[in-house]
């Protein structure tokens, strides 16, 4: 099972509807909302250089923003 860490704020819709998809899946995440910890808003701007949410780390690979197709092909789940 692949290692997933998502950013996120709690206004973001993105961001619910990325964590939507990962419970629709059964996909087990690290969630950190980058609004509450400082230090979690430092390393995703490091990630992907930037500070806008949602960014999913796929074991290593970035995703910025709900990049649905992507997030599902580096999670090797079939494409709806």
């Amino acid at each position: 099972m692949p290692e997933v860490t998502i950013y996120t704020t709690p206004t973001c819709s993105w961001c619910a509807a990325a964590k939507r998809f990962l419970d629709e899946h059964e996909i087990e995440y690290t969630e950190y909302d980058v609004s509450e910890d400082e230090g979690a808003a430092e390393k995703l701007l490091r990630l992907s250089g930037q500070t806008g949410v949602p960014v999913l780390d796929i074991d290593g690979e970035i995703v910025v923003g709900f990049d649905k197709a992507r997030i599902a092909e580096l999670l090797g789940l079939e494409e709806e």
